[in-house]
């Protein structure tokens, strides 16, 4: 399979989420929202299988294939997470976002040769990938948490449940990081010769990091609940420059981390 089959599990998939997402606030029945999520999250797999097996390599090289991944974990994760906290927008949100990003590929594929440079053929190149992304789809969801809860905040309803919901996906989401992070550092002294080089792509990735303990400890404090909340979004836009804005950086071209 190749990009040229995209469409045909794109379209399916995009009308399978909007559909969930909006009946999850339209109806109580349930099943038929979970039967759509679903359904579009398998149509959308099937292509991510079918593009690893038609490309022979795993589809994690360029940004348009993270792209993939993101919407299939953000999908996946905002089902999870809607199934066992109730949220009918964390279904709602996720379920856009996915489809903002399946669009995006629909204009800009980003087809690219079949084959990985030898920096990219480690053991280490898909686990360390597809750790990152998820632990992107977790954080995202967190952000939006936090934006509802603001608004909440300033209404004097601030809702603990939803504060729970917040710390433990980002718990979740913080220990992807740090173990994505973990990883890329092995690899790098696999192919480099070092751990850590403070090239820009690990530079902001370190910034993230710093950002997602603050919030943490701030939580843990109990303290300055509208600061301690605004952090995640700093935070997730932090981890968009880390993910997608160093890569347009002039600094970044000669990073070891572009693969053009």
């Amino acid at each position: 399979m190749t990009w040229n089959e995209y469409l045909w599990f794109a379209i399916p998939s995009i009308i399978c989420w909007l559909l969930a997402g909006i009946l999850a606030f339209k109806t109580k029945k349930h099943l038929i929202v979970d039967v759509l999520t679903i359904l579009g999250i398998v149509i959308f797999g099937a292509f991510i299988v079918g593009l690893w097996i038609g490309q022979e390599r795993p589809p994690l090289r360029t940004m348009g294939e993270t792209r993939l991944w993101y919407s299939f974990f953000l999908a996946l994760i905002g089902y999870i997470t809607y199934k066992h906290w109730k949220y009918n927008w964390i279904l709602g949100f996720s379920s856009l976002v996915a489809i903002v990003f399946v669009i995006i590929n629909i204009v800009k594929p980003e087809i690219h040769s079949t084959n990985l440079m030898p920096a990219l053929q480690s053991y280490w190149f898909v686990p360390h990938v597809t750790v990152y992304i998820l632990s992107y789809s977790m954080l995202g969801a967190a952000t939006i948490a936090s934006i509802v809860q603001l608004v909440k905040l300033n209404k004097n309803k601030a809702d603990e449940q939803l504060y729970n919901f917040m710390d433990n996906i980002v718990y979740v989401g913080f220990g992807f990081l740090m173990l994505g992070l973990l990883m890329g550092a092995l690899w790098a002294k696999e192919a480099w010769g070092h751990y850590w080089s403070w090239d820009p792509k690990e530079t902001w990735a370190f910034i993230t990091c710093a950002a997602y303990l603050i919030y943490i400890h701030m939580r843990l404090q109990n303290k300055h609940p509208k600061f301690t909340l605004w952090m995640l979004p700093v935070a997730f836009i932090m981890l968009m420059i880390t993910w997608i804005g160093v890569n347009y950086l002039p600094a970044a071209q000669s990073s070891i981390h572009v693969y053009s």
